[in-house]
């Protein structure tokens, strides 16, 4: 009786919800990537059937003008000026690009991999480099992880401390954080992608919002390749470059990847601030299934976990539902 009277109450009230949180968030997902996908198809589309048209064009114009060449050498010749492009071996006059395997070149392909940037335009030919390549990255990437951890431990660490000497100077702890957070967060958009634009656009001839992109670009691991430094063989580029340059990705990693962790932390607490169990115009809750107790009272499953709001609210109203339930049982 007492489980046809819960089952009858429970009509139009809340339920808890069945559906996982992984469905909406698969489709949340899958929708962001629909709107990138119409976004850039509408923004680069016309702009590559333009390069394309004004390719075919300049090549026709070519073949013109340069009657002994035909359509197959001039076609063999722009392949090996890609594939000259891709090892950083394009001449210009007497001088080279440095994205060869010399030192410097070599050293800062090792960074883009275990970095996982992989900017492209450097990538071993050789089957001994590519198997080598194999077991470097392995290795090489969890240990990048490790001291990118250490490093946002570190840089967290010193938040902290900043803000425990700020409370102790205002006694105000909520505004110590508060200030402390937007020192580092103004201090490392200051430090890693405000400044590093400038640099590159004395070294490389960007402009600064060319520079910038590069410098999103490379800290978020995307590494598209379109932009990649000491790659111009007109001009000389000295040797602290692209350790500096490194360094910067090195420490940039580990800021941005604290900012990200803040994110997808707001993100997630976001997404369990929400009640599991739709509330009816009641407001009341009722557990989802019911059984019987050992003396044939009827008693709620116990709730699974984050099927009720948190905090003293939902307390509250899951105990009020089991108090109704054990009084029924009681009267049958």
């Amino acid at each position: 009786m007492c489980g046809q009277r819960a089952r009858a109450a429970s009509q139009g009230r809340a339920r808890c919800c069945a559906l996982p949180s992984t469905v909406p968030l698969l489709l949340a997902y899958l929708a962001y990537l629909a709107l990138g996908t119409g976004v850039f198809w509408m923004l680069e589309s016309p702009a590559a059937q333009a390069s394309k048209a004004r390719f075919k064009r300049d090549k026709w114009a070519l073949l013109r003008n340069f009657t002994c060449l035909d359509g197959s050498a001039l076609d063999s010749l722009i392949r090996g000026i890609i594939h000259a492009y891709q090892t950083g071996d394009i001449v210009l006059g007497n001088t080279t690009s440095m994205g060869r395997w010399e030192i410097m070149g070599s050293f800062f392909f090792s960074v883009s991999t275990i970095t996982t940037i992989g900017y492209g335009n450097l990538s071993p030919h050789t089957m001994a480099a590519r198997l080598f390549c194999i077991f470097f990255a392995l290795v090489g990437i969890p240990l990048n992880l490790v001291v990118l951890n250490h490093l946002g431990h570190l840089m967290e660490q010193g938040v902290h401390r900043c803000a425990r000497r700020l409370d102790g100077a205002w006694q105000d702890p909520a505004k110590a954080r508060w200030l402390t957070g937007s020192g580092a967060l103004l201090s490392g958009l200051l430090l890693f992608l405000l400044l590093p634009p400038l640099l590159f656009s004395h070294m490389e001839g960007w402009s600064y919002v060319e520079g910038f992109y590069f410098a999103f670009i490379t800290l978020s691991t995307v590494g598209f390749g379109d932009y990649v430094i000491g790659m111009d063989p007109s001009r000389q580029y000295p040797l602290w470059y692209k350790n500096t340059v490194s360094l910067w990705i090195l420490f940039g990693m580990a800021w941005l990847a604290l900012i990200i962790k803040l994110i997808l932390s707001l993100m997630v607490t976001r997404g369990r601030s929400y009640a599991c169990c739709h509330h009816s115009s009641e407001g009341d809750l009722k557990p989802r299934s019911w059984r019987q107790g050992p003396e044939g009272e009827a008693e709620p499953h116990p709730p699974r976990p984050g099927c009720y709001p948190e905090g003293p609210v939902g307390a509250r109203q899951h105990s009020e539902a089991s108090t109704q339930v054990s009084r029924c049982g009681k009267q049958s």
